[in-house]
């Protein structure tokens, strides 16, 4: 395949991405309902990939955010800078002290067990990142000025606000004219489209965004939601797969878009909060690619899997130009980060390539 991935030297940063960094509460194995004490992460979509692109593959990146410059904001950065990305393309915004101006995402995530599924409960609402516009990340200089080799972003960012969905568009068109890889995965969250237009408007959004894509990534639902193409043969609740639905929907989608040289979804079949089959299914160049089967993986965290999936499947593409060997990174990436607690990998690259030769979970001593 030909992403024309820029080369090293003429780049500041490997990979960026544009989208809300939350701080996570964490009651680890209880319920939100009933917690006397929470643990902190932080978590979004775009900024998790960027985190595994950083922690496991060793890539220089960053994060293009904005915070409320307070106590809260402060120590989202603080522990992104403990991830190793670079905090250098954070906006700070004035804000009063109860947040009226804008302020930082709280949200709240319990892990589920067994029968009863994860839990997660956002307070988001009218944050820094929702308010800011391109201008406010000066996104000719990032890409024209400082040299990016890839551009991620996603439908979470862009369900934000009317003024998010316009500042994706923008910063997708400007990465695109300075030849910059730009990759979206679509993260459909209904509870964020329901106050910006619904369904019918985030398929209007992601169409405009879609022909400035190289590399389209969802989970079983996204693309039917996110941009209307259909995926037949899954039964209701998703606990049964169509491999075949997924082909036939990307090829119609690659006619579409035909700019899109690559596609990937990945495949989780829920059998309990803690055992899922999981694996991963690519398209590029019209060939398809699926991920070797994980059965009955055991779920430690679920929340940031497919982010994780994300990093391992652009890794693979950047650096091994292999949509095969993509997928199996991603899958094997997404498989070991939902063994650890948190929305960012805890894995390294050595784990990551013994897990897709198949090596087994004996102690290592």
């Amino acid at each position: 395949m030909d992403l024309k991935i820029k080369d090293k030297k003429e780049c500041t940063y490997d990979a960026v991405s544009l989208g809300e960094v939350m701080l996570r509460l964490d009651p680890g194995e209880g319920r939100i309902r009933c917690a006397r004490n929470f643990r902190v992460w932080e978590g979004g979509g775009e900024y998790n990939v960027m985190r595994g692109l950083r922690r496991c593959f060793n890539l220089k990146t960053a994060v293009m955010t904005a915070f409320a410059d307070n106590e809260m904001g402060k120590l989202m950065e603080d522990l992104i800078l403990q991830g190793g990305v670079d905090t250098s393309l954070i906006k700070w915004m004035k804000t009063d002290g109860i947040g009226w101006e804008c302020r930082n995402g709280l949200y709240f995530a319990e892990r589920g067990y067994g029968i009863r599924g994860a839990l997660a409960v956002s307070d988001r609402a009218n944050t820094a990142i929702s308010k800011a516009t391109a201008d406010d990340f000066d996104l000719e200089y990032v890409f024209g000025k400082l040299g990016v080799r890839w551009f991620h972003t996603g439908g979470i960012y862009a369900a934000l606000s009317p003024r998010a969905s316009e500042t994706a568009i923008e910063a997708v068109k400007i990465a695109k004219k300075y030849g910059t890889v730009v990759s979206y995965d679509l993260n459909y969250r209904a509870s964020l489209w329901e106050h910006n237009g619904g369904s019918d408007k985030a398929q209007e959004i992601n169409r405009q965004i879609a022909p400035y894509v190289d590399v389209m990534i969802g989970n079983e639902e996204d693309y039917t939601a996110s941009l209307g193409f259909m995926v037949e043969g899954n039964d209701k609740d998703l606990t049964k797969l169509n491999t075949d639905g997924y082909m036939k929907m990307m090829s119609e989608m690659s006619k579409t878009f035909p700019n899109i040289k690559a596609a990937a979804v990945t495949l989780r079949e829920v059998k309990s909060a803690t055992l899922n089959d999981w694996s991963a299914l690519c398209m590029s160049d019209g060939e398809f690619y699926k991920a070797r089967d994980y059965k009955g993986l055991e779920i430690l965290d679920r929340i940031g899997g497919g982010d994780s999936f994300a990093s391992g499947f652009i890794y693979g593409l950047m650096e091994k130009n292999d949509p095969k060997q993509a997928v199996e990174y991603g899958a094997a990436h997404g498989a070991l980060a939902m063994t650890t607690p948190g929305d960012t990998t805890m894995a390294d690259l050595k784990e990551v390539e013994g897990i897709m030769e198949g090596k087994s979970a004996r102690v290592k001593r």
